[in-house]
């Protein structure tokens, strides 16, 4: 049987709810939180208005940045990790109760959709106005626009004992060949393998690791200097021209549009 696991703030199991959609606000306090891999019979759409959430699923790492949401599809293991003095929501689905898609993605969240959320999480869930709140939400929600910020991690053994290393320190230069021979393979197989699992090239994936952790440090406060020297880069230079011809904007004008538009600044 599931055993209901949830943040530790939420006195109730949200799959006991019985309506289309409900949400749960939550301010994280000045140290990060963190949720093992648990599952829902309901969907979730974890929402960040400030700071930043990490999603973990069984095939990636996800990304949640302020005015962004990550949706998590019914019965999908996953965990959260929230930074520092976050300030995020959480809105639980029903299955079937709205056509958004059957694997995990980055939606941009439009003010109206904004706004609803914040509305419904102050609402109880047997309120009629949570009812009609919950309606309207289900109807915009499909219509979100996708962004592609996400790190895609392989089942494969080796891929993954890479990934989890560099998750766990980012600012690892090590080079293709470094990795390669503490993986037993020869640098030409390592590549091979990283095109074939990831559909990205190793630097290209390394790099979007860096976006991920780089937004998510951002995001909670943390300033450009701090994140380039967090990440490895000799200088502030070299990270913000990586930042800028990766996502088409420097970091402060990235995050500034995202805020002013809703989470619709992605450029891919």
């Amino acid at each position: 049987m599931r055993q209901p696991l949830r943040w530790p703030w939420l006195d109730f199991d949200v799959d006991d709810v019985a309506a289309p959609a409900i949400a749960v606000g939550v301010d994280v306090t000045e140290t990060r939180a963190e949720v093992r891999e648990h599952w829902h019979r309901k969907g979730q759409l974890v929402f960040a208005l400030g700071g930043g959430v990490t999603c973990r699923v069984p095939g990636g790492l996800w990304m949640v940045p302020p005015h962004c949401g990550v949706w998590v599809p019914s019965r999908m293991q996953h965990s959260n990790i929230a930074t520092a003095n976050a300030r995020i929501f959480f809105v639980y689905i029903e299955p079937g109760a709205a056509e958004l898609p059957d694997h995990c993605c980055t939606l941009s969240i439009s003010p109206l959709l904004r706004e609803l959320i914040i509305e419904l999480s102050e609402c109880a869930p047997d309120d009629a106005r949570c009812d009609f709140l919950g309606k309207i939400l289900l109807a915009e929600l499909p219509h979100m626009p996708v962004q592609q910020l996400h790190l895609p991690i392989s089942a494969e053994p080796r891929l993954r004992r890479i990934a989890e290393a560099l998750v766990d320190d980012p600012a690892d230069r090590s080079t293709l060949a470094q990795w390669a021979n503490r993986v037993a393979l020869s640098e030409s197989s390592l590549a091979r393998l990283v095109l074939k699992e990831t559909s990205l090239s190793f630097g290209r994936w390394r790099q979007q690791l860096h976006l991920i952790v780089a937004l998510r440090e951002l995001s909670s406060g943390a300033s450009v200097q701090r994140v380039s020297g967090d990440l490895g880069y000799e200088s502030v230079t070299a990270f913000i021209t990586m930042f800028k011809k990766a996502l088409g904007k420097p970091p402060a004008k990235y995050l500034s549009d995202t805020a002013q538009n809703g989470g619709s600044a992605f450029v891919a």
